[in-house]
């Protein structure tokens, strides 16, 4: 089959890849010609894509990455990986809607659309099924097929790939649900079909809800055992010793990436403007987890404070940029406001991220016509404006205070135990003399 897939982030070039190795034309749609320019010579900005994986299909032809709108026409399946970010607290779906507009010019009879970007539930057949049809002056369930499957990319996650992690699938129709279902069954190893779009919608809102108010659980438990002299780390290890009734969870210098920040906050959106009430426990979450940077900045003062140095004119080594450990992913990340935060401050701040590489790593495609959209990751942002140094053992000798707020496995943190004067690790991965753990 001729497939599209509009959006090549972390989720659509993952899902691209796969479609092309089990045998279909593959065209590979974004807006950010910056990306496709580095696809099309097999470069990958997507640490779960190796070039390697990317190569052999630019030569073959099964996969084609393009700017071209032209290039979406004649598709059989559709599948919508774009963002979905927040403006001012409300969801923008402005991504999904410029998608539709322009799958909906090609649309043809028989053909399928999915959509995979986090949404509202009621999304696909209230905002996107009436575009398709508005573009095309085809029927939606009748004329062409029409389905939801939520996306699970973790990236980094050594383990858990697109191929073996279930898909949830659902249709707007039993054949919809069918073609759907056939579709991502040759790409994973088991599909999971719900009855209907909604609750696919729901259930993606759900997982990541789950994590969200459990992360701020616990960073809000770290805080408290800090004040009170407890090791809130130790009290998690003996915790998740039970076999049964609980899930370990850990604190962090905050959330990130796309899930975390955004996704729970569509559910919220979504009670509140279709039932007048407010999701109490999403947004105690994220008052809880957007607060965690700086609290890990207080946390920075107070050290800094016991050896009689202030921030102001403090040399302040950031290890790590990422939302997360071994990706190049900064969607969102914490560690863009502690950068803000310590540089407004008078800190001299310096940052080490083998994966984060600034110009390459964006937060979302631009959008024709929609003016003010950046294409770069923090344009303009803290994380723009950093100096970018390796963590040598030089670097950390001359930091007054080092952060770790993503714990790759590339820094050689023997060096940094043994170089730094102090340390404040957000991910408990140190131990030594001049280390404090979050």
């Amino acid at each position: 089959m001729r497939v599209v897939i509009a959006g090549q982030g972390y989720v659509g070039l993952p899902l691209a890849v796969r479609a092309a190795e089990v045998g279909h034309r593959v065209v590979g749609y974004d807006v950010d010609e910056r990306r496709i320019k580095r696809l099309a010579v097999g470069e990958s900005y997507v640490e779960d894509i190796p070039g390697e994986r990317l190569r052999p299909l630019l030569e073959d032809g099964a996969y084609l990455p393009s700017a071209d709108p032209a290039d979406v026409a004649g598709f059989d399946i559709a599948v919508i990986t774009v963002p979905t970010p927040l403006r001012e607290g409300a969801p923008d779906l402005s991504y999904i809607e410029a998608s539709a507009r322009l799958l909906a010019e090609h649309l043809r009879p028989g053909a399928t659309v999915v959509l995979e970007s986090t949404t509202y539930p009621g999304t696909t057949e209230e905002l996107l099924a009436p575009l398709l049809e508005q573009g095309s002056g085809l029927t939606a369930g009748r004329d062409f097929h029409l389905g939801y499957s939520p996306e699970r990319i973790d990236p980094g996650n050594p383990v858990w790939k697109l191929e073996n992690t279930p898909k949830v699938v659902s249709g707007t129709t039993p054949e919809g649900l069918a073609a759907v279902d056939g579709f991502y069954g040759q790409l994973v190893e088991r599909t999971v079909p719900v009855s209907s779009c909604k609750e696919a919608e729901l259930t993606k809102l759900l997982e990541n809800t789950f994590r969200h108010v459990n992360i701020a659980l616990v960073n809000e438990l770290a805080m408290f055992a800090h004040d009170l002299g407890i090791d809130v780390w130790e009290a998690i290890d003996a915790a998740s010793t039970k076999p049964f009734g609980f899930l370990r969870f850990t604190p962090g210098p905050g959330v990130g990436g796309h899930c975390l920040p955004i996704d729970p906050s569509y559910l919220s959106w979504r009670v509140e403007r279709a039932l007048g009430q407010s999701f109490r426990f999403v947004e105690l979450a994220n008052d809880v987890n957007s607060h965690m940077p700086d609290y890990v900045v207080r946390r920075l003062v107070e050290a800094l404070n016991e050896r009689r140095l202030s921030v102001n004119g403090s040399r302040i080594l950031v290890l790590g940029l990422a939302y997360k450990k071994n990706t190049g992913d900064a969607r969102e990340t914490p560690a863009a406001r502690v950068v803000e935060l310590l540089s407004r401050m008078g800190a001299d701040v310096r940052a080490a991220d083998p994966h984060v590489v600034a110009g390459v790593h964006v937060a979302e495609p631009a959008v024709p016509g929609i003016p003010g959209q950046r294409t770069a990751a923090h344009d303009g942002g803290p994380l723009a404006s950093v100096r970018r140094v390796e963590a040598t053992p030089e670097e950390l000798a001359a930091a007054d205070a080092v952060v770790l707020l993503a714990d790759h496995d590339e820094f050689d943190y023997d060096a940094v135990v043994a170089h730094s004067r102090y340390v404040l690790d957000c991910r408990r991965r140190l131990t030594g003399a001049g280390v404090e753990v979050l």
